[in-house]
């Protein structure tokens, strides 16, 4: 039974569920912990209904662990008739009715909350403080202190060091296989006789908290079978989804990293960014279990395949964490192109005759998931060539998906995908034609648009949009060395040519709602 007072309340968040935290080594009966379902974290943005499920539920999980480890702990739920709907309000309530005497919390991982945090224990008046979360391999400033001295956030620099920093994939003080990167082997599109594996998921019943959601009327996106959620929900779902990795995936996951097919929506990808990105597993033990894995399997399992999983994991996981902290708050208001156009409708619908765009958006609709390329190539590069406004893929990137979380998000979305930072993070923006779609995908078969067309009447509209955007663009694109060759093939073309495909564009730009 609860007891009327204690000395301590600490404020656990839902992204925050590392059981392995230093606060849950030893009980302490002077010591509230609260987790907690609040409108404010619900509302800022149209979140997916799995999104949000798999939230709650994972929350849930992680107060029965805890609960069951003998921690003293509330659990306020989103229809609890005494929900302030926000941190500070419930914590200034509970705050009052135990007589805590003393305020802890973690630091937030978005500049939101921590903003919010902050500014409610400056008005505290009992004493308060805050710890690091204990799971990232860096802490917010390392970045910046990294690349204190030097002109740009190279990426590949910033993950060399943290390699090794942290003796990962390292031999006699040189990387294993004698170079840091095996990008170039890793960009093979899925052949046809090949069957990939099926994705391993789960059947959780989050009825409870669908039920929650709907009759507070939460406005949220994209579908759900709330008897059968198939994303991990606590510790224990997480590690078996590693292991399946290791043992199933991993083999071919470097060489299709960047492979789109139709039929597969998981191919050989870990699915881990959930489990990661709410802390129920560590970057570090992902690693661990990653490079023991090629370690024990050398016939089956090659360098590049691992190391090209290394560095999505301890080399942009952190970089982009570290940008952000660098970057915000300003960061959410960078526009360098300018765009202000509306995201298409059919971004929320996937009803399009672009058969890339249909497929990747209706599967982030099925399932909260699209992989790095789907994001980066097909819905981010379209978004760019058409001029959406940043603040509109920003609230769409950081609703649909399951792995949605600011300071995740954003970095990719607004720097890496839109480059709307103007080049902070990617050298060159990443725009493709058709080309590169039909090259990396099934996409193009059967589609209505013809990919190798750019001004007939079923062009693709990737073609025309793609010249379209770095004509338009040229003033602040010119100049950079890596579109050198772009900039070439452009002026090459005949006037009539380019005349022919910047009215296609245009043509596209207005029709846009119904292509």
């Amino acid at each position: 039974m609860m007891k009327k007072n204690y000395h301590t309340l600490r404020l656990i968040l839902g992204d925050q569920l590392n059981i392995n935290h230093s606060w849950f080594k030893t009980t302490d009966d002077t010591v509230l912990y609260v987790l907690m379902e609040v409108r404010s974290e619900t509302d800022y943005v149209w979140h997916h209904i799995q999104k949000v499920t798999a939230f709650f539920a994972a929350m849930e999980n992680f107060y029965l662990e805890l609960k069951k480890q003998n921690h003293n702990i509330v659990y306020i739920r989103l229809d609890d008739t005494d929900n302030q709907n926000t941190f500070s309000g419930n914590c200034s309530a509970l705050i009052k009715k135990y007589n805590i005497r003393n305020f802890e919390y973690q630091y937030p991982d978005e500049y939101r909350v921590d903003k919010e945090l902050s500014d409610f224990c400056t008005k505290l008046d009992i004493s308060y403080k805050s710890f690091d979360t204990e799971h990232f391999y860096t802490t917010r400033e390392e970045l910046a202190n990294f690349f204190q001295d030097k002109k740009t956030l190279l990426m590949e620099s910033f993950y060399r060091e943290m390699r090794k920093k942290h003796n990962v994939l390292i031999s006699a003080g040189e990387p294993e296989g004698g170079q840091w990167n095996f990008d170039s082997e890793n960009r093979k599109k899925i052949p046809k006789s090949h069957n990939a594996i099926p994705p391993y998921v789960f059947h959780n019943d989050v009825t409870d908290q669908h039920s929650r959601i709907t009759k507070a009327k939460i406005k949220t996106i994209g579908r759900i079978n709330p008897e059968q959620l198939v994303w991990p929900v606590n510790r224990e779902q997480s590690l078996e989804l590693l292991k399946h990795f290791t043992d199933n995936c991993l083999m071919f996951f470097g060489t299709f990293q960047d492979a789109m097919q139709s039929s597969q929506w998981s191919l050989y990808h870990s699915r881990l960014s959930f489990s990661l990105n709410s802390k129920m597993i560590s970057p570090q033990e992902v690693t661990q279990a990653v490079i023991k894995a090629w370690r024990d399997n050398p016939d089956t399992i090659s360098l590049n395949q691992t190391e090209g999983f290394i560095r999505q994991i301890i080399g942009w996981r952190e970089y982009m964490r570290g940008v952000y902290w660098l970057k915000m708050p300003e960061f959410e208001k960078v526009n360098f192109f300018s765009h202000k156009n509306p995201l298409p409708g059919w971004y929320w619908t996937g009803e399009t005759k672009m058969n890339c765009l249909k497929q990747s958006i209706k599967q982030s609709l099925d399932y909260a998931y699209a992989h790095h390329i789907q994001r980066l190539m097909i819905t981010g590069n379209f978004a760019l060539l058409a001029g959406v406004h940043p603040n509109d893929v920003d609230a769409w990137y950081l609703g649909i998906y399951i792995d949605a979380i600011q300071w995740v998000e954003i970095t990719n979305t607004r720097g890496m995908s839109q480059y709307a930072d103007g080049g902070a993070i990617a050298t060159k923006p990443y725009t493709a034609s058709a080309n590169y779609i039909h090259k990396m995908s099934n996409y193009c078969d059967g589609c209505s648009y013809n990919y190798k067309e750019k001004t007939s009447e079923n062009a693709c509209p990737f073609n025309s949009l793609y010249w379209n955007f770095h004509d338009r663009n040229r003033a602040q694109l010119g100049n950079n060395p890596r579109l050198a060759m772009v900039y070439r093939l452009w002026d090459k073309m005949a006037p009539k040519e380019k005349a022919a495909i910047l009215e296609k564009a245009d043509c596209y730009l207005n029709q846009i709602e119904s292509l």
